[in-house]
């Protein structure tokens, strides 16, 4: 793969006149892409490093235009390089890139088509899975679910990368930012990749917070109402620093 890869570059380098922009088959790959392709590959192995994923399970798209990106299918992420550029159209069609996309492609794909979103991170984090197996909807145990735009409900099982898990994803993501998939992880989306990656971990922390609180013999968790997670909610529209 590696003499593969030289081989392709020495090609994109003639045509380009070794200006290093990467250039995919079928179209030439934009500085904005590149850009971009550079933060999805950072995010991917961030989920990695943080405990998120394992291996090669999860994965992370980001919106340039009417183009995703996203992480290939089976390709450990610290491999992965400028030439290996995986795009496709909102129909799914490949337009960038020889690698097969992610086998959750469709899933993505439907939180393009229904939401503002320009990135989204699906992972299989620990707290959240198990979450997911319990519950149809995460306990409101902390007011940042409010951030996530209230309780966060659970996406009923589906064989991963079917339109069926596509679908029952997105009944749980109404007026939701975020969700759990049953027997599955996590699916999170933004307005970019930081806001994105940002959710999937809020989430995995209140669903490791509310194993933690509801495993303590003889007592259960104090909740908060769906006033007080409303009210969390506005607060946090307006948190942080002003741009």
């Amino acid at each position: 793969m590696a003499e593969q890869r030289r081989d392709q570059r020495g090609e994109r380098d003639a045509r380009e006149g070794g200006q290093g922009v990467p250039e995919g088959w079928g179209r030439g790959v934009s500085a904005e892409e590149a850009q971009a392709w550079e933060a999805l590959v950072a995010t991917a192995r961030r989920t990695v490093a943080d405990g998120l994923v394992v291996g090669t399970s999860g994965n992370v798209s980001v919106r340039v235009g009417d183009t995703v990106l996203v992480t290939p299918s089976g390709l450990p992420y610290d491999r992965l390089t400028p030439d290996d550029v995986t795009g496709v159209d909102l129909d799914g069609r490949q337009v960038l890139g020889t690698l097969v996309p992610t086998s959750e492609l469709p899933m993505h794909l439907a939180v393009y088509r229904t939401t503002d979103a320009r990135a989204v991170v699906h992972t299989h984090a620990v707290h959240a899975t198990a979450v997911s197996t319990l519950v149809p909807e995460l306990p409101a145990i902390h007011y940042m679910a409010g951030a996530l735009g209230g309780p966060v409900r659970v996406a009923p099982y589906a064989a991963y990368g079917t339109d069926e898990l596509a679908e029952n994803m997105l009944h749980a993501l109404a007026d939701r930012t975020a969700c759990l998939l049953q027997n599955h992880g996590t699916t999170a989306y933004g307005t970019t990749l930081d806001q994105a990656y940002d959710r999937t971990a809020q989430l995995e922390w209140m669903c490791r917070l509310w194993l933690t609180a509801s495993s303590v013999p003889g007592l259960s968790p104090t909740l908060l109402s769906p006033e007080q997670l409303a009210e969390a909610g506005e607060k946090l529209r307006g948190y942080g620093q002003r741009r």
